[in-house]
């Protein structure tokens, strides 16, 4: 990847629908050049992929909630059956896997508290190997990039 490629991903991360005429002036390559950077950083996996980014608020989800969960034990089967079954619930955004006192920190999108009552009862306690959940609710969102630093 080269200054170029730079160039490209970060107009790219401001606006995944620029034409490729609009993205060689900005990054000073031909749009024919532009379309094959962008090709090859796709192939390369650089690109995962061109998505639309949603306004939490304006669709009802008012509340950011990051749930610290611990597991009964740290084998590998426990972590697998516990990854798998979070990735299958849209209310989790991201999980990590983490260092310190709890085994997984979450974020989960939600409308309010009696939605995440909901999740709560529902979802985390059923996870495989949950042992304890800690919950911290957001109170207002101070920043948020969708771009990585380049």
């Amino acid at each position: 990847m080269d200054d170029f490629d730079a160039a490209i991903l970060n107009v790219l991360q401001e606006d995944g629908q620029t034409p490729f005429s609009d993205l060689g002036e900005q990054v000073g390559l031909s749009p024919s050049a532009c379309h094959k950077r962008v090709k090859d950083l796709k192939a390369a996996g650089v690109i995962t992929q061109h998505v639309a980014l949603v306004d939490e608020r304006k669709v009802g989800l008012e509340t950011s909630v990051f749930v610290q969960a611990t597991l009964k034990n740290q084998q590998q089967a426990t972590l697998t059956a516990f990854e798998e079954a979070v990735s299958r619930h849209r209310e989790i955004m991201e999980c990590y896997l983490m260092s310190g006192l709890s085994d997984y920190l979450l974020r989960i999108l939600c409308r309010d508290g009696a939605d995440y009552e909901r999740i709560h009862a529902d979802i985390l306690t059923r996870l495989p190997g949950v042992d304890r959940v800690i919950t911290n609710f957001s109170i207002r969102k101070v920043l948020r990039r969708t771009a990585v630093p380049l």
